[in-house]
């Protein structure tokens, strides 16, 4: 597979009282910046960290859907570490031999990876200091999907879009890992 599209990279360390709503608002985050029809906002509160989210009946079930499906893997497993990938692709026309048409493929042109660790904080002291470590990887996240959306890099990754029907004209696809094995 080609792998000459942009991997967005974002690490962050959970634990189980907010999981659940980290992940929930970092997906619509990175929704909220990838999807190109017409968008209607809203907005996540966050350890105090407001985080832009896609209020569309669709997008909020396939977010809810992968981060139960992750915190399932999470919680039956001794491994508590895991990822989402957000793939962004294009639908192209597959040939096959001698340029027959054969269908259409999906062509990723961006990914996003979300890794995700979860820790336990031992007293009320190190909850504080985790959810002030937390709150500001969350605003380092936000940073990194304004910078990457807004840059070069970011912009021509987005092919052309020929469909303007919906609020996605690509095909997005999350995938959920935990352990290093796919989950739902």
């Amino acid at each position: 597979m080609n792998s000459n599209f942009p991997t967005v990279t974002i690490d962050v360390t959970l634990d189980r009282h907010n999981a659940k709503e980290v992940l929930n608002a970092i997906l619509h985050s990175i929704l909220f910046h990838r999807l190109f029809g017409t968008v209607k906002p809203q907005t996540f509160e966050v350890l105090d960290v407001t985080m832009p989210g896609v209020a569309d009946p669709e997008m909020e079930q396939l977010v809810t859907e992968k981060v139960d499906i992750f915190w399932k893997g999470i919680e039956s497993g001794a491994n508590k570490r895991g990822q989402m990938i957000v793939t962004f692709s294009e639908k192209k026309a597959k040939k096959s031999w001698f340029q027959v048409y054969a269908g259409e493929e999906e062509v990723p042109w961006e990914q996003w990876i979300v890794n995700a660790e979860m820790r336990q904080p031992k007293s009320d002291r190190d909850r504080q200091e985790f959810n002030a470590n937390l709150a500001s990887t969350l605003v380092k996240a936000l940073n990194v999907m304004l910078t990457h959306t807004s840059s070069e890099r970011g912009r021509t990754a987005v092919p052309l879009i020929t469909n303007a029907a919906g609020i996605s004209p690509f095909p997005i696809k999350i995938t959920v890992k935990v352990g290093g094995v796919e989950l739902g």
